[in-house]
């Protein structure tokens, strides 16, 4: 059961559940996609969800801890997520350097995404992939068959529209026959005006197919689309413009990696943490501008408006933004590492399994934290009390969007 650690730090002044309960009756029509986040948000960590009464085992205070509601798209609820799956992707570091390579696409194709959300980024993760593994098994750049993880972001630091996959690539992989690790050469990877021109051809080839086959709507602002003619002259624009691929620094060691991880993987579009504060219909938040030498400045932008670029990055339902392909795909993952570990280690697969059956059998302070007793410090809450969910909500919570 996932509820409020009693050790949370303080509440920010602001938070993003507060703007959608304050000024729910400021949204126009949207779709139960949106609602059910929005609807989640207002009740995370609130008597709407019930949750538990603790009282410490030392000093006798007691503690309220409301559950929370464990929305991907909370900005309270990512924490435990993000520990849980670092967690487990611990075993499956290796020993060697790391490549992080972002893929973005052009923004001419941005109002098109937004009314396809579910085709274009399954095209997008379906054109990385091919990228990177047809790219890196070419004998002309490493030769070997490699493998990464793939993390959709749908935004940019101010709430707009801006798709991109941060990808973490291992430098180097095994090679076809699986007989030895190729590592590739310090610090490169594979050619990023390679990548670029690879991804823009597969991306663009995909979303042609997508629109001959009848997969795409075009709905408001995209309606002239739907002649071929001018779907056509999107594509040859799309074709013209640069295609962005960038491959960052490699990472100093796997801790590095994991740091790294933590802040990408269950990321929002916006944390509380960077909401300044909301006054007369105003919301004022932090961003970095990437632009000025990743400078801070501060945004201001009406509530209603606040609202509606949060919304934009609703996930299509069911639809996974976490991805890992090649050998660190599911289906291949335990054999491929075990292999890659013996080639670069020497350790055998037993060794491998006793090293990660001793690691797993650590006790980890996760729970500990959580039930430590933010009055005295020293003693443990314990619950002693279920508190039931609230029957009953607010009324302006209960309009639902029928279209």
């Amino acid at each position: 059961m996932s509820f409020c650690s009693p050790s949370e730090g303080n509440r920010p002044s602001a938070e993003v559940a507060d703007i959608f309960r304050d000024h729910l009756h400021e949204l126009g029509s949207i779709g139960p996609e949106q609602w059910k986040v929005i609807n989640a948000l207002i009740s995370c960590r609130t008597a709407r969800l019930g949750g538990h009464l603790y009282v410490c085992d030392q000093c006798g205070q007691s503690l309220t801890a409301y559950n929370s509601c464990r929305n991907r798209h909370c900005p309270k609820c990512q924490a435990a997520a993000r520990a849980k799956w670092l967690e487990e992707r611990m075993s499956e570091l290796l020993p060697v350097e790391y490549f992080h390579v972002v893929f973005t696409i052009p923004d001419v194709l941005n109002h098109l995404v937004l009314v396809n959300k579910a085709v274009l980024y399954e095209i997008l993760f379906r054109a990385a992939k091919e990228t990177l593994l047809e790219s890196a098994v070419n004998p002309k750049n490493l030769g070997a068959r490699v493998g990464f993880l793939a993390i959709l972001h749908t935004w940019g630091q101010n709430l707009l529209d801006h798709p991109h996959l941060h990808c973490l690539v291992p430098g180097g992989g095994l090679s076809p026959d699986g007989t030895c690790w190729i590592s590739c050469h310090k610090g490169f990877f594979v050619s990023v005006k390679i990548l670029s021109a690879l991804f823009r051809g597969k991306f663009l080839d995909f979303l042609k197919s997508a629109y001959l086959n009848k997969r795409l709507k075009f709905p408001g602002q995209t309606s002239q689309l739907e002649s071929w003619k001018a779907f056509q002259k999107l594509l040859n624009r799309a074709y013209a413009k640069k295609w962005v691929v960038y491959a960052k620094k490699p990472f100093a060691g796997p801790e590095q990696v994991l740091r790294y991880l933590g802040r990408y993987t269950h990321r929002v579009a916006i944390s509380n943490h960077r909401l300044i504060d909301v006054l007369d219909g105003i919301v004022r938040f932090r961003w970095k501008d990437y632009r000025r030498a990743n400078a801070w400045k501060t945004m201001s932008v009406s509530t209603a408006e606040f609202m509606r670029r949060f919304l934009l990055h609703v996930l299509p339902t069911h639809f996974m933004r976490i991805r890992s392909y090649g050998m660190l795909s599911n289906r291949n993952k335990n054999e491929d590492l075990a292999v890659c570990r013996s080639l670069l280690c020497g350790f055998s697969k037993t060794e491998q399994s006793e090293s990660q059956g001793l690691s797993s059998a650590q006790p980890t302070a996760t729970m500990e934290t959580v039930t430590l007793c933010p009055n005295c410090h020293h003693g443990h809450l314990v619950s002693v009390m279920i508190i039931e969910p609230e029957r009953s909500y607010p009324e302006k919570t209960k309009r639902l969007d029928s279209s």
